[in-house]
């Protein structure tokens, strides 16, 4: 017996048409389904711009080649249908735009896909804009995996699940996130984006090294932040750095720019670097 739910205003793209609502994909045996062979992407419009939506596009295709799937839409299209999708909401509703792709049958062992059965779809449903009040972290006892044991160089759905660990160990604490470290101990991200931090005056960002997706909205706050005079460098981190940081500040795509506003038991203001970090975003993302 379905369960009814109150999703938020979404249409779906599949198989040709779209779609009104939570749309059905998957079925009891699709490969996905059970077995977590699904990548996806995640873009956003407000305000009437939808900053970085090629770049979007193009990774999620990416991110099906290293899972063996086969990214049969090509950026230009899946950009039309988003265009397509976004028309049918109001203009300035905040949306989060989700392409996806995943496995449909199984192959000769059950544990592999046959790629010429991949199928995709594009999901755009209302999200209202995190509010940059801020928010708290501490650190996770969960660690993030290593490219030999997960496709972390993927938007991979199967990494979520450690992602949501994080989260509710934190959250049980009275904390909202966590700092999640790879698997020696450096910091990697947060559960949910990439983190920065400040102090005198430099800007600092876990360097790339594999264990984490290095963001779409995170380089380009790098750039932006370079271009405009602001040192930032990303090298290793350990959580004890962030605990004497200035500042702290996340970015990704579902939430864009936001302050951390207090780490473990320690407050922090809203930094000068955090709000020029903002603020150079929102004025790319209207240009």
């Amino acid at each position: 017996m379905a369960v009814a739910t109150n999703w938020s205003k979404t249409w779906t793209f599949f198989e040709d048409q779209w779609r009104e609502g939570n749309a059905p994909i998957m079925g009891s045996r699709t490969h996905a389904a059970w077995l977590c062979s699904v990548v996806f992407d995640g873009a956003r419009a407000f305000e009437g711009v939808m900053p970085d939506l090629d770049l979007h596009c193009a990774r999620v295709n990416d991110s099906a080649k290293k899972l063996f799937l086969k990214p049969n839409v090509s950026v230009e299209t899946w950009m039309k249908l988003a265009h397509e999708g976004i028309g049918r909401f109001d203009q300035n509703t905040a949306l989060y735009i989700r392409p996806m792709y995943w496995a449909e049958k199984e192959g000769p062992w059950v544990q592999a896909h046959e790629p010429e059965s991949t199928q995709w779809c594009l999901v755009i449903y209302e999200a209202p804009m995190r509010e940059p009040k801020g928010f708290s972290i501490t650190l996770s006892p969960y660690r993030r995996p290593t490219p030999e044991t997960m496709p972390v160089d993927a938007k991979a759905g199967c990494l979520y699940p450690n992602n949501a660990r994080a989260l509710f160990e934190a959250q049980a604490r009275g904390v909202d996130n966590a700092v999640v470290c790879d698997v020696v101990g450096n910091v990697a991200e947060l559960a949910t984006s990439n983190v920065f931090m400040a102090k005198g005056g430099v800007v600092y960002t876990p360097i790339p090294n594999g264990t984490f997706l290095a963001g779409i909205t995170r380089q380009r706050v790098i750039g932006l932040l370079r271009d405009n005079g602001v040192n930032v460098v990303e090298t290793t981190l350990k959580y004890q750095d962030l605990q004497t940081a200035d500042e702290i500040f996340s970015t990704g795509n579902y939430s864009k720019v936001v302050p951390i506003i207090r780490i473990d038991d320690r407050k922090l203001e809203f930094g000068p670097l955090y709000k020029k970090a903002r603020e150079l975003y929102w004025a790319f993302a209207h240009s």
